[in-house]
């Protein structure tokens, strides 16, 4: 088991990774197309306005489930609403990082050790420790959704930003 030291330095990182990721992941949002929000790369995929806003409020809604003991999915909506235009995404994801900020800055060592649960019904789909939760479905899961996000702005001809080095489009070592 992790000591006080280890696990305060681990809420240190991910507060730090979160804040320089939000940087990323706002540039990712300023390229959104306002006009394009309804657009869908295929029938099955959700509307270029409902990942761009997935995208945005992933931090803040897992930062608000996370400050639970557990999380029943039976009792989640996982369809992003269709927002109705791209002010809606970007002052949503303002909330959403100072919610995240807030969450994870606050964080003690003893509540990012303690097990979370997540639960279908009375069903136990895992317990895991609230920090790695955090690792995994706060972070993990937001980069996932803001690299479909990258490739919906590849195949509208939006120019891709820098993420974790150059692009296509950007290059910042030039």
């Amino acid at each position: 088991m992790a000591t006080i030291v280890e696990q305060d330095l681990r809420i240190q990182a991910a507060v730090a990774e979160f804040r320089e990721e939000a940087s990323t992941t706002k540039r990712v949002l300023d390229r959104v197309p306002g006009d394009k929000l309804t657009w869908k790369p295929h029938e099955k995929s959700m509307s270029l306005g409902q990942l761009a806003s997935h995208v945005a409020t992933v931090p803040g809604g897992l930062a608000r489930i996370l400050q639970q003991d557990s999380f029943d999915v039976m009792q989640g909506s996982f369809v992003p609403p269709q927002p109705k235009n791209l002010e809606e995404i970007l002052s949503a994801y303002d909330q959403s990082m100072r919610d995240g900020e807030q969450f994870l800055s606050d964080l003690t060592p003893q509540q990012a050790n303690a097990m979370w649960h997540l639960r279908k019904g009375n069903k136990e789909l895992f317990a895991r420790p609230r920090i790695e939760v955090v690792r995994t479905i706060m972070l993990n899961h937001w980069y996932h959704h803001r690299g479909q996000l990258s490739v919906y702005l590849r195949l509208l001809e939006v120019p891709v930003p820098v993420i974790y080095g150059r692009s296509a489009d950007e290059d910042p070592f030039a």
